[in-house]
């Protein structure tokens, strides 16, 4: 029978769910329990029936009991489970939870200091929680980590424009709006508007793009070879994510559905990052 934490991590349809499918079964599982937990502490404050606080404070006790070795639910058992065969610290789900607390309140980020400390704690922290399940042995794999959860989350708020919009969301630091003349309510306008953004938020949109491709270039140089074969399940991502930046770019930077990479494109991507993780640390 299909474990809860597999299910809901395929149903998901997430990118990341092709990237954990090449781990070994013990590995798999973990990340898929450490994905899940991810995934309905997210939904507490992103679905109109999410429980909000009460939900969030309810999983991170939840999570706490875990290491405790008494779980109360079936997807923290698969949790429990999780941490108690890798070293995932405790406090990478406490960071999670405090990341998606801030939206409860859809708050703005004066500068990109202020956003760069929710990206830490929704992405960054998954990132080191993540490579523990992976296994790694130079200490530099985290500094890795940190910088790739980064560019994915810089990524997802490229793509994820006009939806975070209809929630009142607004992620771009205050500060790069000031510099690009765009206001944060034209940005908005714009954003709920779709399609091809105007020439000055264009421009934000351009510079917001290059900020997350600094932190993939970041990250590539901070991962040591001793650790690419482990880390190939997040080469796997990061190349699937830097794609849709690439798309994002190729299009204009438009705003609407968000831009998704086709099955077979993500696949062949896919295939490419696990060869080039494979040759590079033989």
């Amino acid at each position: 029978m299909e474990r809860l934490s597999a299910r809901l991590t395929r149903q998901s349809g997430t990118n990341f769910y092709y990237a954990f499918r090449i781990l070994p079964r013990d590995k798999r599982e973990a990340i898929y329990a450490v994905y899940s937990f991810c995934r309905v502490v997210d939904d507490c404050v992103d679905e109109p029936d999410g429980e909000g606080e009460a939900g969030l404070v309810r999983w991170l006790a939840e999570a706490h009991r875990c290491y405790a070795g008494e779980p109360q639910t079936e997807l923290g058992r698969e949790l429990a489970q999780a941490v108690n065969r890798f070293p995932i610290p405790r406090g990478c789900f406490e960071d999670i939870v405090a990341g998606c607390r801030m939206d409860l309140n859809a708050i703005r980020y004066p500068s990109f200091a202020d956003l760069r400390l929710y990206c830490e704690r929704v992405a960054s922290a998954v990132g080191l929680a993540s490579i523990e399940v992976f296994g790694y042995r130079d200490p530099a794999t985290r500094d890795y980590a940190i910088n790739l959860g980064l560019a994915l989350q810089l990524t997802n708020i490229l793509r994820d424009v006009t939806s975070d919009a209809a929630l009142g969301r607004l992620y771009f630091p205050l500060d790069d709006l000031a510099r690009f003349d765009v206001s944060e309510e034209e940005m908005m306008a714009a954003a709920k508007a779709g399609g091809q953004p105007p020439p000055a938020v264009r421009r934000l949109l351009a510079f917001e793009a290059g900020r997350a491709r600094e932190h993939y270039e970041r990250a590539a140089t901070l991962l040591p070879c001793s650790d690419r074969r482990a880390m190939a399940p997040a080469e796997v991502m990061g190349a699937v994510y830097r794609a849709i930046l690439d798309e994002i770019e190729a299009r204009g930077y438009p705003l609407g559905p968000p831009v998704r990479i086709p099955r077979p494109r993500k696949a062949w991507i896919a295939l490419r990052a696990l060869a080039r993780a494979y040759l590079v640390s033989a």
